[in-house]
């Protein structure tokens, strides 16, 4: 909201060529604030505005941005400008940006760096793209088991400033091997003459450097913690992982489970920036193969024909069932993937879900297919649309109707454990997946109870 009423204000200033005052009043916003006035302005005046930046708010700015006005201000900055601005940003920043540039960007950007920050960043670049190596920083205070808490006090104060976070400082062995992590607060209600070793209980959770981004956001969210240490295959501390970029991974696995359970691939950029036709051949092979499960629907329709024939009032239940179907299924799909997400479920438990969603299915079927009974039982006592055998078709409807939607509840409850008992990601079992397979299904359902029920009189 700040920005926002202070937009006409900036612009006045930069309309008065007032160069002076507007970098006094742009230093003192914070950087989150300043990156999303910066993004809302024209090229031309966004450029303008970010060089009168000091150099740190302008690097803690610069991390705010979206890859394309990074790359434009890069490219906009003369090179000791940019070599500045790059040695300053924070080394998992650095990383997140360089890992989404072309190479032969990334490489003429890496030459721009001092050695030591070019050491870091390509140990950072080492690692895999979706390990958590590349979101740890080298940046936290390291003391030393033995030390006295003076001690390590003093060597915060002369250290901490460079560090990613003061809230931890993490115990190691001199081999480097994380030994255990103290929150600050520990450390300053001890007292001065106290040694580390009184603090330490050996108790640590932390991160592998090799290990997916996904589970950081699952120890992240177990354990609450703010920060975490990351440690290599020896155990020894090579970096922490910070909340605000685990959060920022969260926020992209639930982007690609949404964009996937709603049928479409999950998308590279950002869907202002995705190309049109990037866009149509990620939602094209998801429409093609849902087209191709829906012509089943025609073949069982044609299975059933000589049914239909005889009994056409059948027909104008056909759209009502197979809504139904995949009505039932699709919830049943988004609550159980989005419980395997979270760890609430367990592949193991798919018996236990079985049960639970067989007899919501029965009950919601039930209460549908009262709803179909009641429906054509009144319309009845108005009209002979369904004629003389309203009433088995009643009972033909609503029997079907619970068919199809215990059914539907079964297939969208299983299907998230199947896919992930094969390796896949239970969010490809989306809602339109779910509701072509009970829409061929549901058919086959009603018309065998159509069999069944009305064998003798229409059929």
């Amino acid at each position: 909201m700040l920005e926002r009423l202070l937009i006409p204000d900036i612009r006045e200033l930069i309309a008065e060529r007032d160069f002076a005052t507007l970098g006094e009043v742009l230093n003192q916003w914070l950087p989150a604030d300043l990156a999303a006035l910066l993004a809302n302005l024209p090229d031309d005046e966004q450029m303008q505005m970010f060089v009168l930046l000091e150099p740190a708010p302008r690097a803690k700015a610069f991390a705010h941005f979206s890859l394309e006005v990074q790359r434009r201000l890069l490219d906009a900055l003369p090179q000791p400008d940019a070599a500045e601005l790059l040695n300053r940003l924070a080394p998992d920043d650095r990383t997140a940006l360089f890992e989404e540039l072309p190479k032969p960007l990334a490489a003429r950007l890496l030459e721009l760096l001092s050695p030591e920050e070019r050491r870091v960043t390509e140990e950072l670049l080492h690692y895999s793209r979706d390990s958590i190596g590349r979101l740890m920083t080298p940046d936290y205070v390291a003391i030393g088991k033995d030390w006295s808490i003076q001690q390590m006090l003093d060597h915060v104060r002369t250290h901490g400033r460079d560090s990613e976070t003061l809230n931890v400082v993490y115990v190691v062995g001199e081999d480097g091997t994380l030994v255990d992590d103290l929150r600050i607060r520990e450390v300053l209600l001890a007292p001065l003459d106290n040694h580390v070793a009184d603090l330490v209980d050996g108790i640590v959770v932390a991160l592998r450097a090799s290990d997916q981004r996904r589970e950081a956001v699952d120890v992240f969210r177990k354990y609450d913690r703010t920060a975490l240490p990351v440690i290599d295959a020896h155990g020894i501390l090579v970096g922490i992982v910070t909340i605000d970029d685990v959060i920022d991974v969260a926020e992209q696995l639930a982007t690609r489970e949404l964009q996937r359970f709603g049928g479409v691939e999950a998308l590279d950029e950002p869907y202002v920036r995705t190309p049109l036709l990037g866009m149509v051949r990620k939602r094209a092979s998801w429409l093609v193969f849902l087209f191709l499960g829906e012509l089943l629907t025609a073949t069982a329709m044609g299975y059933f024909e000589r049914e239909i024939q005889k009994a056409v009032v059948l027909a104008l239940f056909v759209p009502l069932i197979i809504s139904s179907g995949g009505n039932s299924g699709s919830p049943a799909a988004t609550l159980l993937i989005r419980a395997l997400a979270l760890g609430e479920l367990k592949l193991s438990d798919w018996p236990w879900v079985l049960r639970r969603e067989m007899a919501s299915g029965l009950l919601l079927g039930l209460v549908l297919g009262s709803i179909g009974f009641l429906r054509i039982s009144l319309w009845s006592l108005f009209t002979d649309l369904y004629g003389e055998h309203w009433l088995l078709i009643a009972w033909t409807v609503s029997l079907a109707l619970v068919g199809v939607v215990l059914w539907g509840a079964l297939s969208g409850a299983i299907l998230p454990f199947a896919l992930k008992r094969l390796g896949f990601d239970p969010a490809t079992s989306s809602a339109p997946f779910v509701a072509t397979l009970v829409d061929v299904t549901g058919l086959v359902i009603y018309f065998s109870v159509a069999l069944v029920v009305l064998r003798g009189t229409l059929l």
